[in-house]
């Protein structure tokens, strides 16, 4: 067992326990151990960070064992510098989303809280998997908690919601699993994703397995078309379902692109990288114009995260490293501050249980404090400088004007739709006199909703102001990969 292993492991055997107290238990005692399990999962991953190389590409803290010895299965795990953010990314979302739900979940807590604590550590298993059968399982075994959480403590319409988001994440998965095999026989007998890396696939055969993998990742990010799953989704998702939703599990699809379609098809990466540049940019315009005509600030915030990952597709397939960082900068600033958002929405909904825009007016005149930090992060999804919001998509439009012109005005523009429906939604929701009864009878925020919201303002604001230590981790694991899509193998 290495740290990896441990990463993975402790917050599913916390959450297991959970499931094993039985509903009748102590509500308090579940929290606890809730707390703690995802705390203990938080501190196995610190010694990551301190123990991490930077300025190598080479996999670290790599554990290898022999899993299904027939098929040449192994347990393989390893994080370079395009995975290692995510694994304390994934723990540290954890434990904001157990003290976020401490008081708003009252059914079946244990369950709830069991949930989370599986899925983080499936999630962990995502990134840290280099094994394409092992990366395929977590990939596929994230959606059971998943489909739980929105089915079971979701709103009217879960069920609906939990069916769209299986079936459409199932559907582009099979595709995926149908590569995988066929990696497996073109590679004599290895699931080992860095021996696939090096596969000389003919131009036929590049371009299939790449649209395969896209099936999967492109439904996961959302991209534009297949995003029609995520608002549905978020609407119906309990505040931390959601919270979690945004802030890591968006980003397994958009991982699955650095990790597999660019290094195993590069020769129809860079064929296709027109396609995928298009799509990115409708999502990043189109999107953002639809966010702005949304009545349901949940809805809204969806909306929002589609145009933000569309920075991360685009980032990744204009193949410079500027584009590539800012990408996966993007994809971490995005954890938090869309995690933060759907938890402020959280908060105003357990007080006056609607989420409908027209509803509030003049919060801020009863919840000062509560304005504040929402002001910061409308403020960070806008991408305002010296918050995280705005470093990884200043790195991807200076990326996209290196490569043409018109494509970083067009992504460029996605910072005046930002500003445009976040504050104009700060606006309604939060400015002027207080809009009705329920508004002006709402309390501030309580202790525990002000440490949830300060741990993420924290992290928004020193990303945003020193992101030095989340650049360097990755810059020589992007200029190899860039590199290797660089040479074609198409001799």
């Amino acid at each position: 067992m290495g740290l990896l292993s441990f990463a993975i492991w402790t917050p599913i055997a916390f959450g297991c326990m959970l499931l094993l107290m039985g509903r009748e238990e102590d509500v308090k005692a579940v929290r606890w151990l809730a707390l703690i399990g995802a705390l203990v999962g938080l501190a196995v991953t610190l010694p990551l960070y301190t123990g991490f190389e930077v300025g190598t590409a080479a996999m670290q803290f790599v554990e290898k064992a022999p899993w299904i010895g027939r098929f040449n299965v192994f347990y393989h795990l390893g994080v370079d510098g395009l995975s290692f953010w995510f694994v304390p990314l994934t723990a540290f979302i954890t434990v904001i989303v157990v003290i976020a739900s401490w008081q708003n979940i009252t059914e079946r807590v244990n369950q709830y809280m069991g949930a989370f604590l599986i899925l983080s550590g499936l999630m962990i298993g995502v990134f840290s998997a280099l094994d394409g059968l092992l990366f395929y399982v977590f990939f596929e075994a994230t959606l059971i908690p998943m489909y739980l959480i929105i089915g079971i403590w979701g709103g009217p319409n879960k069920i609906y919601a939990a069916f769209k988001f299986f079936l459409y994440t199932l559907l582009g998965s099979l595709l995926t699993l149908i590569a995988i095999i066929y990696l497996y026989i073109q590679s004599g007998g290895s699931f080992d994703i860095q021996t696939w890396h090096q596969l000389p696939l003919s131009s036929t055969a590049q371009t299939l397995v790449f649209f395969a993998f896209f099936a999967a990742f492109a439904v996961k990010v959302p991209m534009w078309p297949v995003h029609t799953w995520l608002p549905d989704v978020h609407v119906e998702a309990p505040t931390g379902g959601s919270a979690v939703l945004a802030a890591i599990m968006l980003k397994l699809g958009a991982y699955g692109f650095l990790r597999f379609s660019m290094p195993i098809a590069p020769d129809a990466a860079r064929e296709w990288a027109w396609l995928i540049i298009g799509l990115s940019l409708t999502a990043v315009i189109y999107v953002g114009l639809v966010a702005m005509v949304q009545k349901d600030m949940k809805k809204l915030v969806a909306y929002s995260s589609v145009a933000h990952m569309g920075f991360v597709t685009l980032g990744f397939f204009i193949f410079n490293d500027l584009g590539v960082s800012g990408g996966i900068v993007q994809m971490i600033a995005h954890g938090f501050v869309s995690g933060a958002m759907f938890l402020c929405i959280g908060v105003l909904y357990d007080r006056v249980h609607s989420r409908e825009i027209a509803a509030y007016g003049g919060v801020v005149n009863t919840m000062p404090k509560f304005g504040a930090f929402a002001l910061l992060f409308f403020m960070a999804n806008c991408g305002l400088p010296g918050t995280a919001g705005f470093v990884g998509e200043w790195m991807v439009i200076l990326a996209a004007v290196k490569f043409n012109f018109w494509t970083g005005l067009a992504a460029a523009t996605a910072l005046i739709w930002g500003a445009a429906y976040s504050l104009w939604m700060f606006k309604r929701v939060y400015l002027g006199a207080p809009g009705n009864a329920n508004v002006r009878a709402l309390k501030d925020i309580n202790g525990r909703e002000f440490l949830v919201l300060g741990l993420l303002a924290v992290a928004t604001l020193y990303m945003g102001i020193y992101p030095k230590p989340f650049t360097d981790v990755m810059d020589a694991s992007v200029a190899q990969l860039l590199q290797h899509v660089a040479q074609s193998k198409l001799h």
